[in-house]
């Protein structure tokens, strides 16, 4: 299709004032994004022109990346640097995020449910009552610097809006399960690490505390929904919200792992983040806020009775918790990290 000053023409002149002088075809006209095998992916719109993410924003307008600029257009304070923000996984998780969206009113067989004895009621309702308030933050956290981040890097956009989304619907299924079968919301946390979290003035300080520390222990706890539940209902849970929190994390790793490989002079402020991420999270983290631990150890015990059976359950979780945390730094490529760990976290530390 050819596209001239010709074919602007009408029959009857144009009102005063318009200009249809955009329909002349820009210079990537015929571009065609093609569905590959997991349909119209992001990956597949980024052909051409529109596959080059520059690495500092070309400006701070909202003009998406490949549009035409225009005068006039008042800025609204983008972070400019690609840098700051980059995971080159962000496109494939934000894919995968909305193919696996699923519902906690119909997903989860909520009619699986049958009253459980109180301490087991109590300790499942606490636990929830925790996760929901930790859901929260990982949803309001990400929201916050979606304004700040340009549209030139809106693969990094869409990740974090679905990684929203995710939360939202963890924070959901864990408050409907405290209120489904009589237990109700316990008590709430301190509160003062998951403010160290939202409170982040990097985006790589957020994404290190909170992606690759305090989602990966989640990440673990949800592995052990097996042990945590008693019904079908709660593995579910567990289950579903597990696939999300996978990509959270992951999306983490990569992130770290992008800005070691192209700032290395960044690497002892990413330790400095860790050092505080980790003293977060072994004084006040998933396993020591608000009856936590005495909930989680009823629950993998199988009930107050069962307590010291469900500590030492529980201590082998935290021991998978830092391993798979070591593992995480690892891939990233911070393997030197084990050598700083906290004095908290050190013992569990395999060999």
């Amino acid at each position: 299709m050819t596209t001239t000053t010709e074919t602007l023409k009408t029959e009857t002149p144009l009102p005063e004032g318009l200009d249809l002088s955009w329909l002349r075809a820009p210079g990537d006209w015929g571009i065609h994004a093609k569905p590959g095998k997991r349909g119209l992916t992001l990956d597949e719109i980024n052909a051409g022109p529109y596959a080059e993410i520059p690495d500092t924003a070309s400006g701070q307008t909202m003009r998406p990346r490949g549009a035409q600029a225009r005068d006039g257009v008042p800025h609204v304070g983008y972070m400019l640097r690609r840098n700051d923000i980059w995971s080159k996984n962000a496109t494939l998780l934000y894919e995968e995020a909305v193919q696996r969206q699923w519902s906690s009113a119909t997903d989860i067989p909520w009619d699986k449910l049958e009253p459980l004895p109180d301490d087991i009621e109590l300790a499942m309702s606490q636990l929830c009552t925790f996760l929901t308030e930790v859901e929260f933050i990982a949803g309001d956290t990400p929201a916050q610097w979606l304004p700040t981040i340009s549209n030139d890097h809106y693969e990094i956009k869409l990740y974090l809006a679905s990684q929203i989304m995710d939360e939202a619907r963890h924070l959901d299924v864990f408050r409907k399960r405290a209120l489904a079968n009589g237990g109700g919301l316990m008590s709430g946390g301190p509160g003062s690490g998951l403010r160290s979290i939202i409170g982040a003035r990097d985006f790589t300080e957020m994404s290190a505390i909170m992606h690759i520390i305090g989602e990966g222990f989640i990440q673990t706890l949800f592995r052990s929904g097996e042990l945590l539940s008693h019904n079908e209902a709660e593995k579910s849970m567990f289950r579903l919200a597990l696939q999300d929190e996978s990509r959270h994390v992951a999306f983490g790793v990569m992130h770290m792992k992008h800005i070691l490989e192209t700032e290395p002079e960044r690497r002892e402020e990413v330790h400095n983040y860790l050092d505080v991420g980790e003293d977060i999270f072994a004084g006040t983290g998933v396993t020591a806020t608000g009856g936590s631990i005495e909930s989680l150890a009823i629950l993998l015990g199988g009930g107050v009775q069962h307590m010291d059976e469900g500590l030492n359950t529980l201590l082998a979780v935290r021991k998978r918790q830092v391993n798979e945390y070591m593992h995480r730094l690892e891939v990233a490529g911070l393997s030197d990290r084990r050598g700083r760990m906290t004095a908290q976290f050190a013992p569990f530390l395999a060999a």
